[in-house]
């Protein structure tokens, strides 16, 4: 699973950030890594010239699961941590539920039941009559 951190230019993206990031991401998706290939970070201040807010940060994150088109989540919040939170939490509730709807449709049953009005083959009695 690769992962990709991009900050916009009112957050520092250093390295200490990239990597709690990273491991907060790894740990919430390893259940799913075997379906995950790529996941893609956004972390954008909102309104950043204003300098405040209880939602004053943004995060958005992309994932591609194999065999699926993208999926993204944002969250909002105070600070970088809840908002990363927020967003993981979001997205392995997404997850779960696509990954849940791919896995009952493949144990749904395969062969389909005739329509209640279709119109039954005849069958003969014993004489050889139509019944």
């Amino acid at each position: 699973m690769y992962i990709e951190i991009n900050t916009d230019h009112n957050i520092e993206g250093h390295q200490a950030l990239n990597a709690q990031v990273s491991a907060v991401v790894e740990s919430a998706l390893s259940r799913f890594s075997d379906h995950i290939t790529r996941v893609e970070i956004h972390l954008s201040d909102v309104n950043s010239n204003k300098k405040g807010g209880d939602d004053d940060i943004r995060c958005m994150i992309e994932v591609r699961i194999k065999s699926f088109s993208p999926l993204a989540v944002t969250h909002q919040a105070a600070t970088l941590e809840q908002v990363v939170d927020g967003a993981v939490d979001k997205l392995t509730s997404l997850i779960e539920t696509t990954l849940g709807r791919q896995q009952h449709q493949k144990m749904s049953r395969t062969d389909p039941l005739p329509p209640e009005n279709a119109i039954s083959e005849p069958s003969l009695d014993q004489e050889g009559l139509v019944t």
